[in-house]
């Protein structure tokens, strides 16, 4: 092995937010070409724009695994430390984050461009101070250069997610862990931008753009923010300190720990760290805080390290070369990653030894390198590279095929978790396509699953926005933050309720509705700002409903006092019919008591008058039942009449009816009341506007009220709508008789029998029952009602004889016969 000694190898250690990264891409701009290699191809993309802002983009490489842009004279290279391209000659070299050596899956990987990547004039190796001793022993003359933090970073204590500060970022380790604290954060504080390691480069940049920007105030992200993304971030909460690192869940290291924690703060601006929890695994223990706080963190022993240029000439050789131990004492052996273990794996499949040989064993480990992004696994990864390396053993990859899983991957439904899903695979493609001798046509394929990738990347940014965030919310949790004072509601003539323009419900009469959009935590949060806020427009409303005509008010067919097509008030129990009492809608539970009880009067007196208005009988009943003046007889029956609406039978009434002095019945006829053969009624009652008043009256009454009759109806069929005596109607046979047609057929009658000799027989005409539609055998039980029974003898039509008073009679309703004058007669036999 050599180690590279060489002038002008400089390394620049310390803690995050030490401007490391600015001072190697200055010094990168200052030679006539240069290479950086970072940790992140998020991280090699940011740089790439910010180089290309200078130097222009003819002139400057983006190469990542994914993604390849290098224009013909390209002379600065941005990178991913896996795609430094080490055979060319250039300026200055730079290593980002070198102590990733130690990492247990890539560290083999830094180790060897700590080691063999160098400058023609100067090199730089970028990383924490932990690397100082190993940089030492494996880098003898290096320069080490320490920058100190620009700013403090101090231990905030835990702090719940609800009381996080504005500009905090919450670090998770598991995309499930992410996505359920951003829709926490979300409901609670309006929202989050989400940052991981798996998503595109666009769909980070549009993510962290949105927190830049204001238009989110937290962001939620794994650990990979502390690979020198750029965010303007005052703290750091830990969600939890433990992480699964691919072999166990495993406590974070005191390093990793400060990684992540020095994102906070920016440049010259402190900032502070903290966990969710006060105790438990996932609180800081002192010591760390300690530590942290003072960037001493426990120096580096060893890096990992893998020979860097293998033995191809043959599978065996290949194996065997990856698996060479170190010859420093400072080096140690990686552990198999995943392209090892799939080139072991498929190295025990005779087809693939027996291709494996001569250049193809180059192309087979080629292959292997594809990296697993969707996460498959050991076995289903490597039979995806075996079936890879099978074409490419052959020539190239089939274009059918290759087209077939890229257009299988070309459609932007579905959930958050689909399309990343959908993104993952599509890297895999896009790495098989910035492979320049895999594909017949490179240039065409990687420029079709970069515009893929770059599809689904809007779509995702698209989708984590509408799951994680709500603008309204947002506006509203920062407006809150300044009192309740300070909020800007705004109420349009429609009643549209906003807050700084965010649309949060509408305000109904004096009922706040929450927009339908809001889930349960937002509703109780957006009632409690609105209930603060829409006091005075609820008393504008109430003066202007105290000081409304009487017009501005309707009865609602369930007994409700409308204002302008809204319930501000329901009809209940009083003391009698035309004396209910008002209940106020519980909506207006929010106004000051002076001003509802004002409401509740003013709505009683509207009650009064449109119900005496509508029914003016029953209003001079209600007053006469309560007269001492009025006599017993009177008292009596406007009671009756009151509690049945208007209308009572005579049947029970009869003592009184008959103990009514001559000026008393003079006094109901003035008030509308016809004293009938076998009802008392008034027949203004039966009106369609009358009949909606009694409904509402005797519903509030707690009266069983029937649906209203067909309007117009004089006869129903017994058991329809409305067909009862509440309604006006007399149940007679198998129908149900308007209790004033009733009067009007006994009128007729009574004219019919003669005044000479009221108790002769004779023949009633029963033209007028036929015409409004009754039945036989509803003719012959109402002429029996009247007080009539069928005349013994003769022939031809029966004849009646009045029997001396008119009754109710019981009796079974009996089929009709085809005459009703047959009916009459076999009603008198029975």
């Amino acid at each position: 092995m050599t180690l590279h000694d060489r002038p002008r190898v400089t390394a620049v250690l310390g803690p995050t937010n030490t401007g490391k990264t600015h001072l190697a891409i200055e010094r990168m701009c200052a030679h006539s070409s240069g290479m950086i290699g970072f940790p992140l191809r998020l991280l090699a993309r940011e740089v790439y724009d910010r180089v290309v802002a200078i130097k222009g983009r003819e002139r400057v490489a983006l190469i990542t695994g994914e993604e390849r842009i290098v224009p013909p004279d390209a002379r600065w290279f941005l990178c991913t430390a896996e795609s430094m391209p080490l055979q060319r000659d250039v300026a200055f070299v730079a290593l980002d984050e070198a102590q990733l050596g130690a990492d247990r899956e890539r560290g083999h990987v830094f180790t060897d461009r700590l080691l063999r990547a160098r400058g023609r004039e100067e090199t730089m190796i970028l990383g924490s101070e932990a690397l100082r001793p190993v940089l030492r022993a494996l880098i003898p003359g290096v320069e080490i250069v320490e920058r100190p933090r620009f700013s403090t970073l101090s231990y905030a204590g835990a702090k719940k997610l609800s009381r996080l500060p504005r500009r905090s970022a919450v670090v998770a380790f598991s995309a499930e862990e992410v996505y359920a604290t951003a829709e926490m954060l979300r409901r609670l504080r309006g929202g989050a931008a989400v940052v991981m390691g798996a998503l595109s480069p666009r769909t980070r940049n549009a993510q962290v753009a949105m927190f830049q920007a204001g238009e989110v105030d937290y962001l939620v992200a794994t650990d990979a923010i502390g690979m020198g993304l750029n965010l303007d971030v005052g703290h750091v909460a830990f969600a939890g300190l433990t992480k699964f690192d691919g072999y166990q869940r495993r406590r974070l290291t005191v390093a990793e720990m400060a990684q992540i924690a020095g994102r906070a703060g920016r440049h010259q601006r402190d900032g502070t760290f903290g966990a969710l929890v006060a105790e438990g695994p996932d609180a800081f223990e002192p010591e760390e805080v300690a530590a942290i706080e003072g960037h001493r963190f426990p120096r580096l022993d060893c890096l990992y390290w893998r020979d860097g240029e293998p033995d191809l000439s043959s599978l065996d050789a290949l194996i065997a070369s990856l698996a060479r131990r170190p010859d420093h004492e400072r080096l140690r052996a990686a552990p198999e990653a995943i392209d090892v273990k799939v080139l072991k794996r498929l190295a025990e499949e005779a087809g693939v030894r027996d291709r494996a040989r001569g250049a193809n064993v180059a192309r087979l480990w080629a292959a292997c390198g594809i990296p697993d992004f969707a996460k498959l696994g050991l076995d289903p990864h490597a039979r995806f590279v075996g079936r890879v390396f099978g074409y490419l053993a052959q020539g190239y990859i089939p274009h059918q095929w290759f087209a077939d899983e890229v257009a299988r991957l070309d459609r932007v439904e579905g959930d958050v978790e689909t399309i990343a899903g959908r993104i993952a695979a599509i890297r895999s493609w896009a790495y098989i396509a910035q492979r320049p001798d895999w594909l017949a046509d490179p240039a065409h394929w990687a420029a079709r699953t970069l515009a893929i990738e770059e599809r689904l990347s809007d779509a995702l940014h698209a989708g984590l926005t509408q799951r994680f965030v709500d603008k309204r919310t947002t506006a509203l949790a920062r407006k809150i933050g300044g009192g309740a004072g300070a909020l800007p509601v705004e109420i349009d003539a429609q009643g549209e309720v906003t807050i700084d323009t965010h649309p949060i419900g509408r305000l109904e009469g004096f009922r706040f509705l929450v927009a339908p959009d809001a889930n349960a935590a937002d509703k109780r949060l957006l009632l409690a700002t609105a209930e603060k806020r829409l006091a005075g427009e609820r008393r504008r409303r109430a003066e202007a409903l105290i000081a409304a005509q009487d017009h501005g008010f309707a009865l609602g067919e369930d007994g409700a006092i409308l204002s302008q097509g809204l319930a501000v008030a329901r009809l209940a129990r009083g003391s009698s019919l035309m004396r209910p009492q008002l209940m106020l809608d519980p909506a207006l539970d929010c106004l000051d008591p002076g001003v509802r009880d004002r409401v509740a009067a003013r709505l009683r007196d509207w009650v009064a008058s449109a119900a005496g208005t509508a029914l003016p009988a029953l209003a001079a009943l209600s007053q006469a039942a309560r007269a001492e003046s009025a006599g017993p007889a009177l008292r009596s029956i406007a009671g009756a009449l009151e509690a049945g609406g208007g209308f009572a039978e005579r049947l029970p009434l009869r003592s009184s009816v008959e103990a009514l002095t001559p000026d008393q019945r003079r006094w109901l006829r003035r008030q509308g009341v016809t004293i009938g053969a076998l009802d008392l009624f008034d027949p203004r009652l039966l009106k369609p506007g009358a009949q909606r008043w009694r409904r509402a009256l005797l519903r509030a009454a707690g009266a069983p009220v029937a649906e209203a009759p067909a309007q117009g109806a004089t006869v129903l069929p017994r058991g329809a709508a409305g067909a009862v005596p509440a309604m006006g109607y007399r149940l007679i046979a198998a129908q149900a008789v308007r209790i004033d047609m009733v009067e009007r057929i006994a009128r007729a009658v009574h004219d019919a029998r003669g005044g000479d000799s009221p108790r002769a027989p004779f023949t009633p005409d029963p033209a007028l029952a036929v015409s409004i539609g009754l039945e036989p055998a509803t003719i012959a039980r109402l002429m029996a009602e009247l007080g009539f029974r069928p005349a013994a003898g003769g022939d031809g039509p029966p004849r009646y004889v009045w029997r001396g008073r008119a009754r109710a009679v019981a009796a079974p309703v009996r089929p009709a016969p085809d005459n009703a004058f047959a009916a009459l007669a076999d009603w008198g036999r029975s």
